[in-house]
């Protein structure tokens, strides 16, 4: 597998007051292919990459794993402002970088180049799904919590049958991306079916029959209208993604971020606890 941080996104989500926006804090390298750069520093250390970046400091870098993602963000923006010009429930993106002064003068001139400001990506023609911002998340300890992935380690398949069952009109408890899906649901919301520059998925290894109650549940419960929700009974993800084509995909699995990854999809990984 290639190095995660590279072809992960790494991005830290955090949503301030409500009537604000959504924060996205995105690295260079998940912006920008900076694979052979990091090979230079990597191999030849950090002098040599100073000196190769202010070589090349006039040369755009190609866009990266969560260029397309961020440019969809972008797109909803527009489409939102076009709806009202006063619209607050945007998304405001942040790029980081660990660069030094001398050598970060590339990645301001790229930004430049596609449209990449501190708060804005304005869109720029790459290879990419749509225009339409289309998410994909994993269910257990992404979308929800994680207790019955603890359930299933404790007692096996039978066991996490058995107690979604018992606890079918309970609500599960709230994942770490609970809150970016469901500010992403209020945009969402804000268009018609037809028209929405958003589309949100769901991709679980849970079981329809036996598990997917709970969950399709829990969302109504929570309010977020999911545009379509795949139970895949524990085969890959794969195929499915990729008739999907989502800009990212959110799962805490590595094994399916690689299955992500094989079919061409942008991944990011959500830690476990």
């Amino acid at each position: 597998m290639a190095d995660l941080e590279s072809t992960v996104i790494n991005t830290s989500v955090t949503q301030k007051d409500p009537k604000e926006a959504l924060v996205i804090a995105v690295t260079t390298r998940a912006i920008f292919n900076l694979e052979k750069e990091h090979e230079i520093f990597l191999t030849k250390g950090k002098e040599e990459y100073v000196k190769h970046q202010q070589t090349n400091e006039n040369n755009p870098l190609e866009p990266g794993t969560a260029f397309a993602f961020i440019q969809a963000a972008q797109f909803v923006n527009k489409k939102l402002l076009e709806r009202d010009p006063e619209e607050k429930e945007l998304f405001d993106v942040i790029v980081l970088s660990n660069n030094s002064p001398e050598s970060g003068v590339r990645i301001i001139n790229s930004a430049k180049q596609h449209g990449v400001s501190a708060a804005l990506i304005f869109q720029q023609e790459i290879q990419a799904p749509s225009t339409q911002l289309r998410v994909v998340f994993d269910g257990d300890a992404v979308l929800f919590s994680d207790e019955t992935e603890r359930v299933f380690r404790e007692k096996g398949l039978e066991g996490a049958v058995e107690y979604e069952k018992k606890m079918e009109s309970v609500p599960m408890g709230e994942g770490p991306l609970k809150a970016f899906a469901l500010h992403l649901g209020k945009m969402r919301q804000k268009f018609g079916t037809e028209d929405s520059p958003i589309r949100i998925y769901l991709v679980t290894a849970r079981s329809g029959r036996d598990m997917g109650i709970r969950a399709i549940k829990t969302l109504r419960e929570w309010g977020l209208a999911i545009d379509e929700a795949f139970f895949m009974d524990g085969a890959p993800k794969g195929p499915i993604l990729s008739k999907i084509q989502p800009h990212i995909f959110f799962d805490d699995g590595l094994h399916n971020i690689q299955g992500a990854q094989d079919v061409g999809i942008p991944s990011a990984l959500v830690p476990c606890d």
